[in-house]
């Protein structure tokens, strides 16, 4: 960390399944953050999603860990995201607007998105580049 990079390849958004198995220390998670890193990419975390995963700072020392990272942009639910997020949920007939928040920025983005919960992103887009935990 401490370094400036460069991202050489589309970027990677996470949900809150994936910051969960992160937490977890689940194996299949970590590899897939290595051969992230190695590849070049950056992550996006919707600040939503950080809303549903953390929950005590104190205990949550990897999370906080990787949130704070120099790879890790925490994407705010501005205005215009918020109203895209709304449109979205209306069009798909799903609720979730956390979701609709990790599908939109990917989409705009060109990312790759990690999800414990593929099918409820695949009913919001079903042309998404998923990559299920």
């Amino acid at each position: 960390m401490g370094r400036t990079r460069t991202p050489t390849a589309a970027g990677i958004v996470l949900d809150t399944g994936a910051l969960i198995a992160l937490e977890r220390g689940d194996k299949r998670m970590i590899a897939l953050l290595q051969r992230a890193l190695a590849q070049g990419r950056d992550f996006r975390v919707p600040a939503g999603v950080v809303g549903q995963a953390w929950r005590n700072g104190r205990l949550q020392v990897t999370l906080g860990r990787f949130l704070r990272s120099e790879e890790v942009e925490i994407v705010p639910l501005d205005e215009q995201l918020a109203r895209a997020c709304g449109e979205l949920c209306g069009a798909a007939s799903v609720p979730d607007v956390i979701d609709a928040s990790v599908v939109i920025l990917a989409r705009v983005r060109q990312d790759l998105i990690v999800t414990s919960d593929p099918g409820d992103l695949r009913r919001l887009d079903p042309a998404a580049q998923i990559i299920a935990l």
